[in-house]
């Protein structure tokens, strides 16, 4: 599960998407990972950070005997996730909400909306707002 929480924050992606990625669609020279099939039906290939590629070597280098990055079903995480967010005396904390935080991060490091787009797969701009959280100073730095 570590693994898998790390990826999610360093790539946006869904539960679903995490648990459906396979290997056989890493490219590791261009260090990308193909989403044959996503949430709105649109595919999608997603740019890695190298602290993906990290994780994904991390797994390769711990022995893996699957097609799928994480063996695991979207119903084995969600009630992982459960067990450790309770485990940590979390509240109100989703698995999603590791995208958001994820989307966040990629404005942050100043990417902007249609490359965040691309990474997320949003295909609205207009949803990508409720992820950008501006402050009035850091655009009047940038303006400099």
């Amino acid at each position: 599960m570590g693994s898998l929480l790390r990826f999610a924050i360093e790539t946006g992606m869904r539960r679903g998407e995490l648990v459906n990625a396979r290997w056989q669609f890493v490219d590791w020279a261009r260090r990308t990972l193909h989403i044959p099939e996503t949430k709105n039906g649109h595919p999608r290939t997603i740019p890695l950070s190298g602290e993906a590629i990290r994780i994904l070597r991390g797994i390769l280098d711990g022995g893996h005997d699957s097609v799928r990055i994480f063996p695991l079903s979207a119903n084995a995480v969600r009630l992982a996730w459960g067990r450790l967010i309770k485990r940590a005396r979390i509240t109100n904390l989703r698995l999603h909400d590791l995208r958001h935080e994820a989307v966040s991060r990629f404005f942050e490091k100043g990417l902007s909306v249609p490359e965040v787009a691309l990474i997320s797969g949003h295909r609205d701009y207009r949803m990508l707002a409720r992820y950008t959280h501006l402050r009035p100073e850091d655009v009047a730095k940038k303006l400099d």
